[in-house]
């Protein structure tokens, strides 16, 4: 297991799904864990229970927002030297129906999320020649799926955007990652498939099998899986792994 005791990590959207996994990850690893979120009750119940030691109620899209919550958070508990940028929402639609404001949403949740918490930290992990960033992508980062044009177009602009700091911050001692998992089985995911089960009269087993028709192992993917991904790329042992997007999809990809 990596051993991370003396690190300070940032898990945005930390209150709940992957985020959540994440924080109790790296927390079980020794790291002071601080989750950022919307959801007070969430991230409460995340320190209350081991898996998160501090909070900041903050919506990444909001860089002043942002910027006071980590002020005050490296105040309290040392400077950030991990950031997983997990923070993030998909909507639905037919491309003819997905509006363009849809596209600005979304690439603002997804991706200026994401750049409103790097441009904070990275400066002083450059300094201190050590840290790690890793952003929560998708399968959808990589591959194509109907429907959801905003949200794929979004996820592949985190993968450039993890590419580019990769290569600009390749010497300084800091690393740039991303995790792409598939499908994955969260609160959001089942309340989708519940959605879709209402909506069509089919089994929200039959819905979960048309998720995963792509994935050769033929299930939804656990927060836990990908959890483990984001610890391995928070770790000294992937000091020389920069600028990749670690697929944890079944086979997916």
């Amino acid at each position: 297991m990596a051993q991370l005791s003396g690190r300070h990590a940032l898990v945005t959207g930390g209150g709940r799904g992957i985020g959540r996994a994440v924080a109790a990850a790296l927390s079980a690893a020794g790291a002071a864990v601080t989750v950022l979120g919307r959801q007070q009750a969430a991230l409460d119940d995340a320190v209350a229970k081991g898996h998160a030691r501090d909070l900041i109620v903050a919506d990444v899209t909001d860089p002043a927002a942002v910027s006071a919550g980590i002020e005050r958070a490296e105040a309290d508990n040392g400077p950030f030297d991990i950031l997983v940028a997990n923070a993030g929402a998909a909507e639905t639609a037919p491309f003819g129906k997905t509006a363009p404001e849809q596209f600005r949403r979304l690439f603002e949740l997804n991706v200026l999320g994401i750049v409103n918490c790097a441009q904070i930290l990275l400066p002083g992990m450059v300094a201190r020649k050590s840290g790690r960033i890793v952003a929560v992508a998708s399968t959808a980062g990589l591959k194509g799926y109907g429907y959801v044009s905003a949200y794929v177009t979004s996820k592949h602009a985190v993968v450039g955007l993890v590419r580019s700091l990769a290569i600009e911050t390749a010497k300084t001692g800091v690393t740039v990652n991303a995790v792409c998992p598939s499908f994955t089985d969260t609160d959001l995911v089942r309340e989708s498939v519940a959605a879709i089960s209402k909506k069509t009269g089919r089994s929200e087993q039959d819905v979960i099998a048309q998720y995963v028709k792509d994935v050769p192992m033929a299930r939804l993917i656990k927060p836990e899986e990908v959890a483990a991904a984001v610890l391995y790329l928070s770790s000294d042992a992937a000091s020389a792994v920069t600028g990749t997007a670690m697929t944890v999809a079944g086979g997916e990809i």
